[in-house]
């Protein structure tokens, strides 16, 4: 059977160390201490900083086909090490096994996907002969790591998250500075574990937990030069306006919509409603909050809906069984409840659900939420949702639109140009066709607009966003 160490270290400039034991990390089930961790106070955080600094001279040498070997390698330990990491993932996410395992696979898929993207960071050669002036000029442009990178990952996909910084990091050569969710430092740390078994230069990364208030250099230190946060919005935004020159990528919260029209496949529709709104107990940026249904289906599939999401079984993540764990902390599922009664408060109905024991709440349904609750306008991060009904396709994409987010959006429906005309009105940073829009594969770009977020994901496109273009003019006359 798959156990945790009772302590593990940080790691500072390629190599574990153990200065203290001062982190407890819970198991979000049961609410006991799962295992210790070290943490980094200020001092560690700048000679991390240090280090990276020193590293990137380095590291910006490196060979594409040497940054592909040590991405390689990564893929190969975590495939060796997969069922100790989703282990580690439900015990300390709280997240259901199955759950745990679907993550395990994606944080593999990413760091291949950017084992092969590392040797294909090509450039341009551009013409620059446009006006008589430049006969006989030529450019030739190519991309180079941007420097040291400051990365700060959230607790809901500890894994996977924290791979769509460091991953793309090792395929262009930038050394990087990461600070893992509190809740949820292990998948970073066991990544630590499996680069330090490389020829990384020294300092290329440090994997460093700390307290949020401890923090500051990750985002204020000018000698880094990128910083990537995902998380909440009001952090994310605070940390923008803190950043200083650097370039910031901001990956935050939603309060994702999705369609059903009335041409839909309910039956399909109904499946993966259900899995956007509920998987990991709706704590994804991108899970469905609102379910917008055309008049003429709005009663059948309410039913539907009302039905399936009685099915869910609730309780302990290890249970091969169970579809809804715990929320990250009682705190969190207090605050959702909250909100659940300021909806029933101002007219809501419930549908199903809304009851709640410490950390678990019950996967909810509602209906006739008043536009003005929290529930509507914030990012419920929790499992809740609640339909809407809609008599046009225009008014639907109105209502989608709605909101101060903007990352993804789901549509079911058959029509090609109800598909274009979304595709051109959504402002969003991406719309899925017959899908919700919790689905993401981890080489296509994600990211999104308005409060959602700045820059894109995906390991093509967070390469770009981590490298600058060094151009070069040439006169041949």
């Amino acid at each position: 059977m798959t156990k945790l160490k009772s302590v593990y270290p940080l790691y500072l400039n390629n190599e574990a160390q153990q200065p203290n034991t001062d982190l407890e990390v819970t198991d979000k089930f049961t609410g006991e201490v799962a295992f210790r961790c070290a943490q980094a106070d200020a001092a560690t955080i700048d000679k991390g900083i240090q280090g990276a600094v020193e590293a990137a001279e380095p590291m910006a040498k490196m060979a594409a086909y040497e940054r592909q070997a040590v991405l390689q390698h990564c893929v190969d330990r975590f495939k060796e090490r997969s069922e100790e990491l989703a282990y580690a993932l439900c015990v300390e996410a709280g997240k259901p096994i199955k759950d745990s395992e679907g993550e395990v696979g994606r944080l593999i898929d990413t760091f291949r996907i950017a084992a092969e993207e590392s040797v294909r960071m090509t450039g341009e050669v551009q013409p620059l002969d446009i006006s008589p002036r430049a006969k006989g000029y030529q450019g030739i442009w190519k991309r180079v790591p941007i420097g040291p990178c400051s990365f700060i990952s959230p607790f809901n996909f500890p894994l996977n998250l924290a791979a769509h910084k460091i991953a793309p990091a090792l395929a262009v050569g930038c050394p990087f500075v990461m600070k893992p969710a509190s809740r949820t430092p292990l998948g970073a740390i066991i990544m630590g574990e499996v680069l330090a078994e490389t020829n990384l230069p020294k300092g290329a990364f440090s994997i460093l937990p700390a307290h949020r208030e401890g923090a500051d250099l990750f985002t204020e230190d000018d000698r880094l030069k990128l910083l990537s946060f995902t998380g909440s919005p009001d952090v994310g935004w605070a940390l923008k306006a803190k950043a200083g020159k650097k370039k910031v990528v901001l990956e935050l919260g939603g309060n994702a919509a999705v369609i059903v029209d009335k041409d839909a496949d309910l039956k399909d529709a109904l499946e993966r409603v259900i899995f956007g709104a509920f998987y990991q107990s709706g704590q994804s940026c991108i899970g469905v909050q609102r379910i917008v249904i055309h008049a003429d289906v709005y009663d059948a599939f309410r039913d539907m809906l009302v039905a399936k999401t009685k099915t869910l079984v609730s309780g302990n993540p290890h249970d091969r069984n169970t579809f809804i764990g715990p929320m990250i902390s009682e705190g969190e599922a207090k605050r959702l409840d909250h909100w659940i009664e300021e909806a029933i408060g101002k007219g809501a109905k419930l549908l199903c659900g809304g009851k709640r024991e410490g950390a678990m709440l019950e996967a909810t349904l509602l209906e006739n939420v008043d536009p003005s609750t929290k529930l509507n306008v914030e990012e419920a991060f929790g499992p809740v949702a609640f339909l809407i009904k809609f008599s046009s396709f225009e008014e639907a994409l109105d209502i989608v639109n709605d909101s101060k987010f903007g990352l993804q959006a789901g549509i079911f429906t058959r029509d090609l140009f109800k598909m274009f005309d979304a595709w051109d009105r959504l402002d969003v940073g991406g719309v899925v066709i017959n899908d919700v829009p919790s689905y993401r594969v981890d080489n296509m770009p994600y990211g999104g607009v308005k409060d959602s977020g700045l820059g894109r994901e995906g390991i093509k496109f967070a390469m770009e966003d981590m490298t600058e273009i060094r151009n070069l003019v040439i006169r041949r006359n």
